[in-house]
């Protein structure tokens, strides 16, 4: 009797890689740049009998649905959107994994609940990226606090109150106290600061480190420094907190998103006392600020270091490995 492909690939691999194959896919596609390690992209040929990795981003939802075609298996990473329209006319898909972070359905870039509805089991990956940027934090706040390194046209950066300073006494307010979020608190509290923070709850980890929960208008008042670290699509501060955080302040978003409501936000960063620092253009909201004055942005993602790809690939095997479809 003529073997199938499956018991082929059974016998081609040593035993302790079988699990990968009691339920292998067809195709398996990979639609834009996933940021895979090249062991991992090979270790996804032991999932599926034909594997395609695209290496440029969907121009249109056209091309996504042409990318896909008769697959079973799609990754993607956070650039395309995988919306009801690809799926509904993507028939075989079963499994699509997100290889960038996963937070809730609301934020995701593929629509969940039609998924779910479907039957197509979707999983993505979190922390992977939050330690490069802790390091992105401290970095910028030290040389704005010291005067480090020189601005744009040559000269010298002057320390934020004109003489340097240590992060020791500085009272930072954390908007979101997730991972990411306590992170950045453990890190900026190592160093002396006074943490406050806002979250959907009071933490009982944060209190017993010394951290204080604060309603989100008390701690824009109270703060020096204010730290957004929320999920994508987020927005908690508008006029309000604006006007409470007042001038001569340094705010930081560190999410994939704004966390403010842009007409509010401008106004309060045309204030020439006022400071915002975002590493990529998503977190700053609009690619017009990027000149701003009062705007310091890398425009690149902080958290995508070497480490984070490797972290990025092991979880993305995992959970193809986990996968029972």
């Amino acid at each position: 009797m003529e073997q199938s492909n499956k018991e082929a690939a059974y016998l081609k691999y040593p035993a302790e890689t079988h699990i990968y194959f009691l339920d292998m896919f067809e195709k398996l596609i990979a639609i834009e740049p996933i940021s895979l390690i090249p062991s991992a992209e090979k270790e996804l040929h032991n999932f599926a009998k034909e594997v395609v990795l695209h290496q440029d981003i969907p121009i249109d939802i056209n091309d996504i649905i042409n990318r896909i075609g008769d697959a079973d298996a799609v990754l993607l990473s956070y650039t395309t959107t995988l919306t009801k329209e690809v799926m509904e006319r993507c028939k075989n898909l079963r499994y699509i994994g997100m290889c960038c972070s996963l937070y809730s359905p609301e934020s995701a870039n593929v629509d969940i609940n039609y998924a779910q509805q479907r039957g197509i089991v979707v999983t993505g990956i979190r922390d992977y990226g939050d330690e490069g940027v802790v390091e992105y934090v401290v970095s910028e706040l030290v040389r704005c606090l010291h005067g480090f390194g020189t601005n744009l046209d040559g000269t010298q950066v002057i320390p934020w109150n004109n003489i340097p300073e240590e992060i020791t006494g500085l009272n930072c307010g954390i908007v979101g106290l997730g991972k990411l979020g306590g992170m950045i608190a453990d890190a900026l509290c190592f160093f002396g600061a006074n943490i406050n923070y806002f979250s959907r709850s009071e933490k009982e980890d944060a209190t017993k480190k010394g951290y204080q929960f604060l309603p989100l208008p008390k701690l824009m008042e109270l703060s020096d420094i204010v730290i957004c670290s929320l999920n994508k699509n987020t927005v908690l501060l508008h006029k309000e907190e604006f006007e409470k955080l007042g001038n001569h302040k340094i705010l930081f978003n560190v999410g994939l998103s704004p966390a403010w409501d842009m007409t509010s936000f401008e106004q309060w960063l045309n204030d020439g006392r006022n400071l915002c620092f975002c590493d990529s253009l998503g977190a700053l909201g609009n690619d017009r600020l990027l000149s701003h004055p009062n705007v310091r942005c890398m425009n690149v993602s902080a958290g995508r270091t070497r480490q984070a790809f490797e972290r990025l690939s092991q979880k993305v095997i995992q959970n193809l490995s986990e996968y029972n479809g």
